[in-house]
């Protein structure tokens, strides 16, 4: 199944290395359009129960140390959510990170942090060591209301940041280091029909929503479901895999 993968802007500086990505200054949120900073904007770091607030000029510190890859995010009333997966090496420099403000027909449909899976998984896995909620099941199944406005242009479910798949692909990429196994790809519905796989971790992945299946002005349904171990054979292994904002946008 195609999908498109494309990323949100994110403008990286690259000045000079902070002492081991603790007490970090010099990060920011600004408007991707304008440049302006971005003030009272929410950052998390999900794997650490961290949150802080933006000052007036945008900046904000990383108080923990980042181990791995972990996904922080941005949240501000009036913006698209944003998600980005970081390391170490992202961490100990100063971040810019410019987010897209929202449009009237943009769809939250989830801001926060969800596990799908079996909470059965290996230290080998993808990102395994970010893993930080217990699974709720398989699957994740949302309804929400599309208003025909969101007709007019191209619609794209969009899936801020991903962790935790192992694909055969995802393990050629050096997503994890697995050696004797691999899963198949998570799938995604909408309104029943499957759209998309998805085959590696990453992200603000978009998936194109094709127009002839939404339904105007009623309830509509996305879902995605874990991939399985495909080399298991005497039990179901579910892929457990976290997802952070999930959304609709029209372009």
């Amino acid at each position: 199944m195609k999908h498109l993968l494309v990323f949100l802007c994110l403008i990286m500086s690259f000045s000079q290395t902070v002492n081991a990505a603790i007490e970090v200054v010099g990060n920011q949120v600004i408007d991707s359009v304008s440049k302006s900073p971005i003030g009272n904007a929410k950052i998390t770091i999900p794997k650490y129960n961290y949150s802080t607030y933006t000052d007036a000029q945008g900046r904000f510190n990383l108080d923990d140390k980042v181990n791995g890859s972990t996904i922080i995010s941005v949240e501000k009333a009036g913006y698209r959510p944003f998600s980005l997966t970081i390391n170490n090496n992202v961490a100990s420099k100063p971040l810019v990170l410019g987010i897209q403000k929202s449009n009237i027909s943009d769809i939250v449909i989830e801001s926060g942090m969800m596990h799908l899976g079996d909470d059965n998984y290996s230290d080998a896995s993808a990102n395994a060591g970010n893993f930080k909620l217990n699974a709720i099941g398989p699957s994740f199944t949302k309804n929400f209301l599309i208003k025909s406005v969101t007709q007019t242009g191209q619609n794209y479910l969009v899936i801020g940041s991903i962790l935790g798949i192992d694909t055969l692909l995802a393990r050629s990429m050096g997503q994890n280091s697995i050696v004797n196994s691999y899963a198949s790809p998570p799938e995604v519905y909408f309104n029943g029909v499957k759209i998309a796989e998805i085959q590696l971790n990453g992200d603000n992945q978009k998936i194109k929503l094709p127009n002839n299946l939404i339904r105007s002005n009623r309830q509509n349904e996305v879902t995605i479901k874990a991939g399985r171990n495909l080399m298991q054979r005497a039990y179901l292994d579910y892929d457990d895999i976290e997802i952070a904002n999930l959304s609709i946008v029209s372009e």
